[in-house]
Parts: structure tokens; C-alpha cells; sequence
């Protein structure tokens, strides 16, 4: 299935029935009077999250949104039926913004939650409303108001505890397929993955967690080379980030400038994410001749004060610590959300 994260659209609440202009003409009943019922109300755009979708792929085919309108009122007073409510869904983590001002209307953070995104126009009144003791006989009634009509930006965020990034083939869709059952693409050339990819991992204690393969950044990628910022949205929910580097001498490049290259680049794309908890991995150790590599990343680890380890995950060394080290570090972060909440 193809992921999309970003998507317009146009939605259009339906617009209320008008009413009535109805006189009663019952034998036996003089001047009958007014009887014209009132307009039903048209149907609102309702967004509901749900966590069964994890794409916002259906709305890259569907731009345009119209719920019903109400109907007209009838005679003898009746009513007219209101418009049935038009039920859009999207995956959880969804904001919608609106597209002429760039304003988040709603975050579907939640599984169920719910969000009109455009009101209905309200049902006119029928004439049998309009008769006074001096206009017995109004001929006219309300037209129904129209629905609200606006442009949505609809943009998805994964929510997920800790966020892999590095530069590309630095090892995090191997490190995700062997710490979870998620199946990303592996492959030896950069950018192999092209889209996001979760994987629920679960420790032998019962604990658990999300992780989100983000695709491989490079520099630059915040004015949008490469792929792109396109995808770094996803690491503004993620509670920890967790730096793959790649330690082996396939690795073009130094470690350190390596690391500090995402770094930047996070930084130049939003300031907030290099305050989250930040935890370094050197990956690829079985591969000979990384020890120097190694050692120099874990040097400036030290010096900046940053949790280090060195993994393999072709032969699972150094795993279990680091993943052991993650559900720590999110339960204190849960604790100290308790805390402050």
C-alpha cells in the first residue's frame, strides 16, 4: 500500500431545506391558514480517527467532500427529513489544518475521536411561523442557510515512542526488523526506504513499545534534498530519537560528522526536537575494522553527554541493553508527564 501523509482536500456541509409556503384546504374548514413546515437541516463533515487506516491514501483519489442537504419542509405542518451526517475517516495522529490559514483545527490523537469539520446550514421556517393576528395569510417562508464550505490540509503524523534517524544505509531498517516484527526493505543502496515504517517491540517483562523507521535524511534535507523534510513531521510525536550511525569502514564519511550532520538538520527543521531524549547507536559492529570509528563516536558521545552503544544486528550484540535502556528512559518520561499533569 502506498503512504501518503499529506493531502488537500474541500469539504461542504449541506446546506438546510427551505421552508414551506402551505395553506390548509380541509372541507369543512374555513380559512384554513398557514400550515408550511420547516426545512430539515443539512448533514455536518465529521472526521472520526481510527487506528484501522495508517494512510491518507483514500484522499489522494477523493478531494471533495459534500454531505446532504436537508429537505424541503410539506404541507400539514410536516417537517422535512434533516441530512444525514457525512463521516470522514482518518488514521490516528491526523491534523487537520485549514489551507487558507495554516491553523490546526484538530489533532486526531486518539482512537474514535471526532472533529465537524464543516456545521450544516440550518432548515428554513415554514409560513404557519409567520401568521399574526394582522397577516393571517403569510406567503412566504425562510430559505434554508447554506453549510459552511472550506479547504483542508490534512496532514498525518505516526505516533510512535522512539524514532530512528541517521543518514541513509546506516542500518535502521535492518535494527527495526530484527527488534520487532515489522518488515521494512532491506537493500544495499541509499534510500531504500521511502516511506515510514512501524514496529511494536515487546520485551520478555511484558513491556512494550513503538518504534518508527524514519527514511534515511542527508544534508540538506531540510531545504528538500533528497527526500526531504517531507517525512521529519513524523519524529514531532516521537518521545525519544534514537541515532543510528554507521561505525563500519563501508561508511562513507567520519562518524562524528555523521552525527552531527542530522543533528543540524533536525535542528534547521524544527528547534523542539533536539530538546527530546537523544540516544546514539553505533550499528554494523561485526563488520572488521570499525574499531577506531567506534571509538571516536563514543569519545564524543561522552564529551556531549549522551547514552552511547555499539550493536550488531546481524549478530543481535549490544540489543538487548539498548532496547532494555529505551523502555527505562519512556517509562521515566511517563512518570514524569504524571507528574506534571
Amino acid at each position: 500500500m502506498q503512504f501518503v501523509d499529506y493531502v488537500k482536500i474541500s469539504v461542504k456541509a449541506g446546506d438546510g431545506g427551505r421552508g414551506c409556503v402551505s395553506f390548509r384546504r380541509e372541507k369543512y374548514v374555513p380559512r384554513g391558514g398557514p400550515d408550511g413546515g420547516d426545512g430539515g437541516k443539512g448533514g455536518d463533515v465529521v472526521f472520526q480517527a481510527t487506528t484501522t487506516l495508517n494512510t491518507l491514501l483514500d484522499h489522494t483519489y477523493h478531494r471533495e467532500y459534500r454531505a446532504k442537504q436537508g429537505q424541503h419542509g410539506m404541507g400539514k405542518k410536516m417537517h422535512g427529513k434533516n441530512g444525514d451526517d457525512l463521516l470522514i475517516t482518518v488514521p490516528v495522529g491526523t491534523i487537520i489544518k485549514d489551507a487558507d490559514t495554516n491553523f490546526i483545527l484538530a489533532d486526531m490523537d486518539k482512537e474514535g475521536m471526532q472533529f465537524i469539520a464543516a456545521k450544516s446550514g440550518r432548515g428554513g421556517l415554514g409560513n404557519s411561523h409567520f401568521a399574526t393576528p394582522t397577516r393571517q395569510a403569510p406567503r412566504f417562508a425562510q430559505p434554508g442557510e447554506q453549510g459552511e464550505e472550506r479547504r483542508l490540509i490534512l496532514e498525518l503524523k505516526l505516533l510512535a515512542d522512539v524514532g530512528l534517524i541517521g543518514l541513509p544505509n546506516a542500518g535502521k531498517s535492518t535494527f527495526l526488523s530484527v527488534i520487532s516484527s515489522a518488515r521494512p526493505r532491506i537493500a544495499e543502496y541509499p534510500f531504500t526506504t521511502l516511506a515510514p515504517v512501524l514496529g511494536v517491540v515487546k520485551l520478555h517483562d511484558f513491556r512494550s513499545f513503538v518504534v518508527a523507521d524514519i527514511p534515511g535524511l542527508i544534508e540538506g534535507a531540510h531545504r528538500g534534498i533528497g527526500l526531504g523534510f517531507q517525512f521529519l513531521r513524523h519524529t514531532e510525536r516521537t518521545k525519544v530519537l534514537l541515532h543510528l550511525v554507521d561505525i563500519s569502514d563501508l561508511s562513507p564519511g567520519d562518524p562524528v560528522e555523521n552525527f552531527e550532520t542530522i543533528c543540524r538538520e533536525i535542528g534547521l527543521y524544527n528547534e523542539e526536537l533536539l530538546k527530546k531524549p537523544q540516544i546514539v547507536v553505533g550499528t554494523k559492529l561485526d563488520v572488521a575494522g570499525g574499531r577506531e570509528r567506534l571509538k571516536k563516536l563514543e569519545q564524543h558521545c561522552a564529551i556531549q553527554g549522551r547514552q552511547f552503544f555499539a550493536v550488531s544486528a546481524v549478530t543481535n550484540t549490544g540489543l538487548k541493553d539498548v532496547l532494555h535502556f529505551l523502555a527505562a528512559t519512556l517509562e521515566r518520561l511517563k512518570e514524569r508527564q504524571k507528574n506534571n499533569s
